[in-house]
């Protein structure tokens, strides 16, 4: 039992030791001086992930799997897979990012109506990670945030990118994928929301 805890205890202090990495692409982070509001855009496309061509061969073989063990779960999986990008990782991007700012100083959301730039969030690996009880491994997702004028999406005035956003459950209670993946974009987004408050000015 005591090294059941011992290396429980190591994986997670192995989760805070492994740091995300911000990579400035395009532009400065003085360039975000003075943007208190940001429209929200999301993309997944040409998604990377681990051991597969690409997102089109992972659900095919995803599928197959699942319904070889129980007939029609495989569309079940599909579909769940790309909800929970609506429903559990861009909710739980905003919400962190947001409440890093006590007095709305700077505010991030979809359509919103007083904004005059927008975010694109670009996911561009993601890496599920899993857990079977005594042994898990935190997910993972690497993106590319870029910032331009509504009007102007041609003209990026900033882009930076982000790798090894690890998501976790608190004391190894993530069994859920889409759980552990919504963690990622959490952590994604308080580094991004820490490095405007220290660097944006």
């Amino acid at each position: 039992m005591k090294k059941q805890l011992t290396l429980i205890l190591l994986l997670f202090c192995s989760t805070f030791i492994i740091a995300q990495k911000a990579k400035v692409q395009e532009g400065d982070w003085k360039n975000l001086k003075g943007i208190t509001k940001y429209n929200l855009v999301f993309d997944y496309s040409n998604l990377e992930i681990p051991k597969y061509e690409n997102e089109e061969a992972f659900l095919k073989d995803k599928m197959a799997k699942r319904d070889e063990k129980n007939p029609g779960s495989g569309e079940k999986f599909k579909a769940s897979w790309f909800a929970d990008r609506e429903d559990r990782y861009e909710p739980k991007f905003i919400e962190s990012f947001n409440k890093r700012w006590k007095n709305n100083e700077v505010q991030i959301g979809k359509d919103l109506a007083d904004a005059e730039y927008t975010m694109k969030v670009h996911t561009t690996f993601m890496y599920a990670g899993y857990n079977v009880g005594v042994v898990r491994k935190n997910s993972k997702i690497n993106a590319t945030i870029s910032v331009y004028k509504n009007d102007a999406p041609d003209t990026v005035l900033f882009s930076v990118e982000y790798t090894r956003a690890e998501g976790n459950g608190a004391f190894g209670n993530d069994y859920d994928s889409g759980y552990r993946i919504s963690e990622a974009y959490a952590k994604l987004s308080k580094t991004l929301a820490a490095h405007i408050k220290k660097k944006a000015k």
